[in-house]
Formats: structure tokens, C-alpha cells, sequence
């Protein structure tokens, strides 16, 4: 019988996590932080950040992030800052928001690709926004679809 890990032990890489950089519309996985990252002295990125990435074959997160550090107005709701980064990643466009992480720092909250978002744990995404005081940011829908790009 298999021991079961203790809750630190474990990672939210798992079969829903897209495995390496998609391509132009491809299906990424949209993240928030977990209880073992400590935002507070992060240098990472900032309360309220939209998190997209794929799992890397060594199990770590590879991910792209916007925290609208310059405090756009374009990027006030939640789902542009994930859009946003996004399009980055899939234009592998050149920028200083990407990480790569032990995948225990990150929980997997859903999905994103060409289409929209499809949060499958909404209440995790709500939970981030809340200790980022940005709730007004969130999404109304658990699905977002993009408007005509």
C-alpha cells in the first residue's frame, strides 16, 4: 500500500497540467499561489497577479505572469492580466514575467487557451483576489470567453 504524503509533500502538477509551451490558441494552465508561497516577501510577482504556465518534464511550472505593475486601466479585471500573459507566452515574446517553480508553490485552478478561461476551482481564483484585496477584479463567470480578437 502506498504511504500517503503529508500535504507538504504534495504538487498540483498533475493530468490536467499542459505539458510544455502551447503553441499559438493552445491550452495552458491558469495557477494561483498556494498557501506555501509566501507573497508577502515575494519578488515574483505581486498580490493579484494573473498566472498562466505549462508543467515541464522535470515536474517543476514554467509560468508567465502580469501583475500590472504600472497600474493600466486596460488591465484592471483579473482575466486581461491572464490574457495578457498569455499572449506572451505564446508569442514567446521576450519579458522578465516568467518564473519557473517547484510545482508545490502553485495550485492549478484551471485552464486558458485562444478561446478563453475555464476556471474549474473559481472559489481558489475568488480566495487569491481576496487576500490580494482585488476581489473587484474577478470574473463574473467561471468561463470567460474572449470577444472577437
Amino acid at each position: 500500500m502506498a504511504e500517503e504524503k503529508p500535504i507538504h509533500e504534495t504538487s498540483s502538477y498533475g493530468k490536467d497540467t499542459p505539458v510544455g509551451r502551447p503553441d499559438i490558441d493552445g491550452r495552458a494552465g491558469v495557477f494561483v499561489p498556494t498557501e506555501e508561497f509566501d507573497i508577502n516577501n515575494s519578488t515574483t510577482f505581486r498580490k493579484g497577479a494573473g498566472i498562466v504556465g505549462f508543467g515541464n518534464h522535470d515536474g517543476t511550472l514554467t509560468v508567465y505572469y502580469e501583475s500590472n505593475r504600472f497600474d493600466e486601466s486596460s488591465l484592471h479585471k483579473w482575466e486581461n492580466k491572464a490574457r495578457k500573459a498569455y499572449d506572451r507566452m505564446v508569442m514567446s515574446a521576450p519579458t522578465v514575467s516568467k518564473a519557473k517553480f517547484d510545482a508545490r508553490f502553485l495550485e492549478q485552478v484551471g485552464t486558458i487557451d485562444g478561446m478563453g478561461i475555464n476556471l474549474k476551482h473559481p472559489e481558489r481564483l475568488t480566495h487569491w483576489l481576496a487576500v490580494s484585496n482585488l476581489s473587484d477584479t474577478a470574473p463574473e463567470e467561471p468561463v470567460v470567453r474572449w470577444k472577437n480578437r
